[in-house]
């Protein structure tokens, strides 16, 4: 394919022509955005490893019944409606690790957000949640811990 080959493509093409464009762009904004947004998506292997060499503090945001349900070993639970930087789970844990997880990895995703802006310097949040941990075959726990 040659240069000209493109541009007639292009030119008998408009409309794909000009949706190849946006989704190009788009594209490259997601990633940019992700490589500046502050707080790294993690999966479930280096979640372990995380905790074991850096202690880091895991944080569940299920609903308590959800929690109760199955939960990772050695994690907290902080419902969505109790979180927030100064809840005093995180306040202390601006310069530690800080894992934040929920069942499909959404609302974590934006919890993070949420800590990175209120000047935590390591937070990660759990990429595809629970649902992901249980899939990796990792333990969950049953009931309060």
């Amino acid at each position: 394919m040659n240069f000209e080959t493109l541009m007639a493509f292009f030119g008998r093409h408009p409309m794909l022509s000009l949706a190849l464009a946006g989704l190009t762009v788009a594209i490259l904004y997601t990633e940019v955005a992700r490589l500046f947004r502050g707080y790294k998506a993690i999966k479930p292997a280096a979640l372990t490893t995380l905790v074991n060499q850096e202690n880091a503090l895991v944080v569940d945001l299920s609903a308590s019944a959800d929690f109760e349900k199955g939960h990772i070993p050695g994690s907290r639970n902080l419902t969505p409606s109790q979180f927030s930087p100064e809840a005093k789970l995180v306040a202390g844990a601006k310069q530690s690790p800080v894992v934040l997880v929920c069942r499909n990895g959404m609302a974590s995703a934006e919890a993070a957000k949420k800590l990175k802006k209120a000047g935590f310097e390591q937070v990660h949040w759990l990429d595809g949640g629970i649902a992901a941990w249980d899939a990796a075959g990792l333990p969950l726990v049953k009931g309060r811990a």
